[in-house]
């Protein structure tokens, strides 16, 4: 592996920049998910040199993502690092922010018992829960992180803000937000305080749930119940911008003699303070070419070729979600 392993905040922990997303294996907005096929994909990612695995415990109406990384790689644990969130959860297949300190105290202690494991590498706090004060989630983070059966704490999909509040009660480790190609909006705020403060951001979406791919054509239709759909990105005028720029990522590709994929995730960490892009993933093949990524890099001109690909594609719509 070309890439070293990185360091999540200043814990000690170190882990691969390319880290599986599981998110896809828990089968509520991915469709053709099947169990087989979850476990197999978890096995591949470890076989082909991921140590970092980002899951949650409202990935799955009933843990099943938690359960079936126990199940796949329980036996592995002490090569890997794990990560999760708690403070979202269904009810009646409908999602709830719930970050008040007994419901994290709790999640946690489920996920642990899913996970069949006595820690949890990194903690998260899954995002800001508007009916409880920041300060208090924050508490019950470093309450958790006290007990030892947490190894750091981490906060997601918050804004600039809400880091420096939860930071003030509960020092953090890890931050993650969404980040792409085309949507960088951290560059400007967030990612700035956390280089300046030592916080790791571990970015979700880096191949915007498969656009920057390269494998979606311009004709693709996409199955009714799937999530991508209500994704501006997805159509319309903003789709045929993107196909375009996906046809510039193509070309560099093709001189890499690597996937469009490829491309899009070796530049992404190589980005000034990104630590670890996520990848989600549901069939063993799509991990196996995501964590290729890890083995060459991008020259310098190619950057430049990208960077300005970029630019040229322009501001984009978009919307972000939990």
């Amino acid at each position: 592996m070309v890439f070293p392993l990185r360091e999540i905040g200043t814990t000690g922990i170190m882990v691969t920049p390319l880290a599986m997303g599981c998110w896809p294996i828990a089968g509520i907005t991915s469709i053709d998910v099947s169990e087989d096929q979850s476990l197999a994909t978890l096995q591949a990612a470890a076989d082909n040199g991921i140590n970092f695995f980002d899951t949650a415990y409202c990935y799955g109406y009933d843990g099943e993502s938690e359960r079936l990384i126990a199940q796949a790689l329980g036996h592995r644990r002490d090569q890997l690092v794990i990560a999760t969130k708690g403070g979202i959860h269904y009810e009646n297949k409908v999602q709830f922010k719930d970050a008040r300190p007994v419901t994290l105290l709790r999640e946690c202690d489920e996920s642990l018992r899913r996970l069949k494991t006595d820690r949890i590498d990194l903690y998260y706090l899954h995002a800001p829960d508007p009916n409880t004060p920041l300060a208090e989630s924050a508490a019950a983070m470093a309450q958790l992180l006290k007990s030892g059966k947490i190894r750091s704490v981490g906060l997601s999909n918050a804004n600039l803000e809400q880091l420096q509040q939860f930071h003030a009660v509960c020092p953090l480790s890890g931050y993650q937000p969404h980040f792409n190609m085309l949507q960088r909006e951290i560059e400007s705020s967030q990612l700035p305080w956390c280089i300046e403060n030592n916080v790791s951001a571990m970015i979700y979406w880096p191949l915007m749930k498969g656009l920057l791919a390269g494998k979606l054509p311009r004709d693709y239709q996409f199955d009714p119940k799937d999530g991508r759909r209500k994704y501006p990105m997805f159509s319309g005028v903003e789709w045929d911008k993107n196909q375009d720029f996906i046809d510039h990522l193509r070309t560099i590709a093709d001189e890499c003699h690597r996937s469009v994929a490829q491309v899009v995730l070796n530049w992404t960490a190589q980005r000034r303070g990104i630590t670890v892009a996520l990848c989600g993933a549901k069939r063993p093949d799509q991990i196996q070419d995501n964590a290729a990524a890890m083995t060459w890099m991008l020259t310098a001109a190619q950057i430049e070729k990208i960077d300005q690909a970029i630019t040229d594609r322009g501001p984009i719509v978009s919307r972000s979600a939990v």
